[in-house]
Protein backbone atom coordinates (compact mmCIF):
# COMPACT_ATOMS: atom_id res chain seq x y z
CA UNK A 1 0.00 0.00 0.00
CA UNK A 2 1.05 3.09 -0.87
CA UNK A 3 0.35 6.58 1.59
CA UNK A 4 0.20 9.72 -0.36
CA UNK A 5 -0.14 13.06 1.84
CA UNK A 6 -2.22 15.84 0.21
CA UNK A 7 -0.85 19.35 0.60
CA UNK A 8 -2.97 20.75 3.17
CA UNK A 9 -2.74 23.69 1.73
CA UNK A 10 -4.61 23.37 -1.69
CA UNK A 11 -8.15 23.01 -0.37
CA UNK A 12 -7.42 26.17 1.39
CA UNK A 13 -6.43 27.83 -1.24
CA UNK A 14 -8.89 26.89 -3.33
CA UNK A 15 -12.04 28.14 -1.04
CA UNK A 16 -10.31 31.55 -0.82
CA UNK A 17 -10.03 31.98 -4.46
CA UNK A 18 -13.82 30.50 -4.52
CA UNK A 19 -14.34 32.94 -1.99
CA UNK A 20 -12.47 36.43 -3.95
CA UNK A 21 -15.12 35.44 -6.70
CA UNK A 22 -17.71 35.60 -5.01
CA UNK A 23 -16.79 38.50 -3.12
CA UNK A 24 -16.02 40.39 -6.87
CA UNK A 25 -19.36 38.87 -8.70
CA UNK A 26 -21.55 40.62 -5.73
CA UNK A 27 -19.24 43.57 -5.33
CA UNK A 28 -19.52 44.63 -9.16
CA UNK A 29 -22.73 43.55 -9.53
CA UNK A 30 -24.04 45.35 -6.21
CA UNK A 31 -22.75 48.53 -7.38
CA UNK A 32 -24.31 48.16 -10.98
CA UNK A 33 -27.36 48.50 -9.05
CA UNK A 34 -26.69 51.59 -8.15
CA UNK A 35 -24.52 52.45 -11.86
CA UNK A 36 -27.05 51.08 -13.97
CA UNK A 37 -30.31 51.44 -12.27
CA UNK A 38 -32.24 51.85 -15.66
CA UNK A 39 -30.95 48.62 -17.47
CA UNK A 40 -31.25 46.76 -13.77
CA UNK A 41 -34.79 47.42 -14.03
CA UNK A 42 -35.36 46.57 -17.52
CA UNK A 43 -35.02 42.63 -16.72
CA UNK A 44 -37.41 43.27 -13.50
CA UNK A 45 -40.44 40.93 -13.85
CA UNK A 46 -43.61 43.09 -14.84
CA UNK A 47 -45.30 41.28 -11.58
CA UNK A 48 -42.86 42.32 -9.37
CA UNK A 49 -44.00 45.31 -7.44
CA UNK A 50 -41.52 48.94 -7.61
CA UNK A 51 -38.84 47.74 -10.04
CA UNK A 52 -36.58 50.88 -8.78
CA UNK A 53 -36.75 49.98 -5.46
CA UNK A 54 -36.29 46.40 -5.93
CA UNK A 55 -33.12 47.07 -7.99
CA UNK A 56 -32.13 49.41 -5.09
CA UNK A 57 -33.04 47.17 -2.50
CA UNK A 58 -30.97 43.91 -4.54
CA UNK A 59 -28.10 45.94 -4.92
CA UNK A 60 -27.50 47.03 -1.34
CA UNK A 61 -27.73 43.70 -0.13
CA UNK A 62 -25.54 42.87 -2.48
CA UNK A 63 -22.87 45.32 -1.13
CA UNK A 64 -23.71 44.32 2.08
CA UNK A 65 -22.78 40.58 1.42
CA UNK A 66 -20.15 41.16 0.06
CA UNK A 67 -18.94 43.22 2.96
CA UNK A 68 -20.05 40.53 4.91
CA UNK A 69 -17.60 38.02 2.96
CA UNK A 70 -14.78 40.54 4.27
CA UNK A 71 -14.48 39.06 7.99
CA UNK A 72 -14.98 35.48 8.91
CA UNK A 73 -17.18 36.21 11.92
CA UNK A 74 -19.98 37.42 9.11
CA UNK A 75 -18.77 35.11 6.58
CA UNK A 76 -21.20 31.99 7.33
CA UNK A 77 -24.67 34.82 7.47
CA UNK A 78 -23.33 36.51 4.42
CA UNK A 79 -22.85 33.34 2.48
CA UNK A 80 -26.12 32.43 3.45
CA UNK A 81 -27.78 35.65 2.23
CA UNK A 82 -26.27 35.66 -0.83
CA UNK A 83 -27.41 32.48 -1.27
CA UNK A 84 -30.83 33.48 -0.58
CA UNK A 85 -30.55 36.48 -2.84
CA UNK A 86 -28.88 34.30 -5.56
CA UNK A 87 -32.30 32.45 -5.79
CA UNK A 88 -34.76 35.45 -5.34
CA UNK A 89 -33.40 37.30 -8.34
CA UNK A 90 -34.18 34.29 -10.26
CA UNK A 91 -37.18 35.14 -11.49
CA UNK A 92 -35.25 38.49 -12.99
CA UNK A 93 -33.13 35.74 -14.99
CA UNK A 94 -36.39 33.97 -16.41
CA UNK A 95 -37.73 36.72 -17.01
CA UNK A 96 -35.13 37.64 -19.51
CA UNK A 97 -34.65 34.29 -20.80
CA UNK A 98 -38.37 34.46 -22.10
CA UNK A 99 -38.09 37.27 -23.56
CA UNK A 100 -34.59 37.04 -24.69
CA UNK A 101 -35.84 39.06 -28.04
CA UNK A 102 -36.49 42.09 -25.80
CA UNK A 103 -32.86 42.31 -24.72
CA UNK A 104 -30.96 41.84 -27.16
CA UNK A 105 -28.83 38.87 -26.14
CA UNK A 106 -28.71 35.41 -27.95
CA UNK A 107 -30.86 32.78 -26.06
CA UNK A 108 -28.23 30.75 -25.63
CA UNK A 109 -25.95 32.96 -22.95
CA UNK A 110 -29.28 33.63 -21.43
CA UNK A 111 -29.31 29.45 -21.10
CA UNK A 112 -26.01 29.81 -19.57
CA UNK A 113 -26.68 32.27 -17.51
CA UNK A 114 -29.00 29.94 -15.14
CA UNK A 115 -26.46 26.82 -15.64
CA UNK A 116 -23.53 29.12 -14.52
CA UNK A 117 -26.30 30.55 -11.61
CA UNK A 118 -26.22 27.25 -10.42
CA UNK A 119 -22.38 27.13 -10.20
CA UNK A 120 -22.31 30.18 -8.50
CA UNK A 121 -24.96 28.64 -5.88
CA UNK A 122 -22.32 25.71 -5.34
CA UNK A 123 -19.69 28.03 -4.94
CA UNK A 124 -21.17 30.62 -2.43
CA UNK A 125 -21.75 27.79 -0.17
CA UNK A 126 -18.67 25.91 -0.52
CA UNK A 127 -16.87 29.24 0.26
CA UNK A 128 -18.46 30.40 2.88
CA UNK A 129 -19.11 27.31 4.99
CA UNK A 130 -17.92 26.41 8.23
CA UNK A 131 -15.14 23.46 8.97
CA UNK A 132 -17.01 20.40 9.20
CA UNK A 133 -19.44 21.17 7.10
CA UNK A 134 -20.54 18.26 4.32
CA UNK A 135 -19.13 21.68 1.38
CA UNK A 136 -15.79 21.97 2.92
CA UNK A 137 -13.27 20.28 1.45
CA UNK A 138 -10.96 18.19 3.96
CA UNK A 139 -7.95 20.33 5.18
CA UNK A 140 -5.60 17.18 5.57
CA UNK A 141 -6.07 13.59 4.91
CA UNK A 142 -4.36 10.98 3.68
CA UNK A 143 -4.97 9.20 0.56
CA UNK A 144 -4.16 5.65 0.61
CA UNK A 145 -4.04 3.91 -2.57
CA UNK A 146 -2.94 0.84 -3.68
CA UNK A 147 -0.31 0.47 -6.06
CA UNK A 148 -3.03 -1.16 -8.81
CA UNK A 149 -4.86 2.07 -8.75
CA UNK A 150 -2.20 4.09 -9.62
Amino acid sequence: MIRMRVDAHKPQRARTIGLTFVFLWFLLGGIAHFAATRLEMRIVPPYIPWPHATVLVSGLLELLGAAGLILKATRRAAGLGLFALTIAVTPANLYMMQNAAMFDVPYWVLVMRLVLQAGLLFLIAWSTSVPDSPWVLPSRRDVRTTSESL
